[in-house]
């Protein structure tokens, strides 16, 4: 018999997960060619060449016993100074290797985090939409994930419904930016404001409450919006980052979580997340490919190839009368359903078989999130069944 816990979170399976695996049956039945896959965010452009260059030579280079042997929970000491070196010199930091801890991709920062700092009956803040599975994640630790509702003109924070939001009883806040589902960048004006009402709330209450800075989008933008660096602007700021769409390796697991020195109690909270880190069953990030991103620290993706979808995509939608949420950043596209169930949308779109996920996943109903990291064919072919449907709804003048 399985937990009272886990029949929750079977029974409430991650949406976006079920509608990858209905596009795998789909292609079985109808053929990959005439399905249009956008569910799931798994990058479709290879890694740059050097990754698989450094893979080669690190296996023919290095002393097996060491490249597959255990480390440090945190992670190896020259890899985690490197990742310091990089955000240095990106962001005028002063990060060290006692900064880093290596993770198994941001999911796992974000765990080892919320497992270092929340109590029973602490509530995490977010802002909608969201990722779907940071009210599991702030779950598995007895808090309570508290959703701000979303500014739909702009969806930027409405930072008087957060204000309002935090109490005693807040203990972080977390913030994606670039965001999944939207694409939207939060400002500099954003976040010096959220920092700002965070400053007044610890001292109102006597307590301190985190920034979590989920970042996995960082690199992907595409405008000339600066992505803040949350650190300079909030001293109790956490950073979880992952390499899997910066070098496109989402299999592979690799990221790293920045615990600042500003932080209050910075060693003990490093010593912590560390902990959690093996405590989770993690025990340390993968060993090789935490020696591949040390020496690509400084390599990225072609976000052109996204860009020209995101553009072939967006033109097409607005031109059929869809309402869309112009993104600068990640690879998804957040469009305003022509009906107020988003599900019926879903259903509607699947019978010209394409997949897209619904908004009330993200805590935003009304909406679908179209993940556009897939090849251009595909955003191409699957226009003609968009049009249809815009003009099924009545959109297309």
């Amino acid at each position: 018999m399985i937990s009272e816990r886990m029949k929750g979170l079977v029974s409430n399976n991650s949406v976006i997960r079920q509608m990858f695996e209905e596009g795998k049956r789909m292609a079985e039945e109808f053929g990959a060619e005439n399905v249009y896959d956008f569910s799931l965010g798994n990058p479709n452009i290879p890694a740059p060449a050097k990754v698989r260059e450094t893979i080669i030579e690190l296996v023919n280079r290095e002393d097996p016993v060491v490249l597959h042997g255990y480390m440090n929970n945190a992670g190896f000491e020259d890899v985690r100074e490197k990742v310091a070196g990089s955000l240095n010199r990106r962001f005028g930091t002063k990060f060290h290797a006692g900064n880093i801890l290596m993770t198994v991709g941001a999911a796992s920062g974000l765990n080892c985090a919320l497992k270092a700092i929340l109590n029973p009956g602490d509530e995490v803040i977010t802002f909608a939409p969201f990722f779907v599975e940071y009210k599991n994640y702030v779950a598995n630790y007895d808090g309570s994930l508290i959703a701000v509702e979303p500014d739909t003109s702009s969806f930027q924070p409405d930072l008087e419904k957060f204000e309002k939001a935090v109490t005693a009883r807040t203990h972080a806040v977390i913030i994606n930016n670039p965001n999944n589902p939207t694409g939207v960048i939060y400002t500099e004006e954003t976040i010096k404001n959220i920092a700002s009402i965070l400053e007044r709330k610890q001292k109102e209450f006597g307590s301190e409450i985190f920034i979590i800075a989920d970042e996995p989008y960082r690199e992907l933008v595409f405008t000339d919006t600066e992505v803040p660096y949350i650190t300079k602007y909030y001293a109790n700021t956490l950073v979880c980052y992952s390499f899997s769409k910066t070098l496109s390796l989402p299999g592979e697991r690799i990221g790293y979580l920045v615990v600042p020195d500003e932080c209050a109690d910075s060693k003990e909270l490093f010593s912590a997340v560390t902990i959690a880190n093996r405590v989770l069953g993690c025990v340390n990030a993968p060993s090789l490919f935490q020696k591949v991103v040390g020496e690509c620290i400084y390599e990225k993706c072609d976000v052109n190839f996204y860009d020209k979808n995101r553009k072939k995509l967006y033109e097409a939608l607005e031109s059929y009368g869809y309402e869309c949420v112009k993104p600068e950043g990640a690879f998804y596209l957040f469009v305003k359903t022509p009906t107020e169930d988003d599900s019926e949308f879903v259903e509607e779109a699947k019978k010209e078989h394409i997949l897209v996920v619904p908004g009330r996943s993200f805590c935003c109903s009304g909406y679908v999130r179209i993940a556009y990291c897939v090849a251009y064919d595909t955003i191409v072919n699957s226009l003609p069944g968009f049009e249809r449907l815009a003009e099924r709804y009545g959109l297309k003048k």
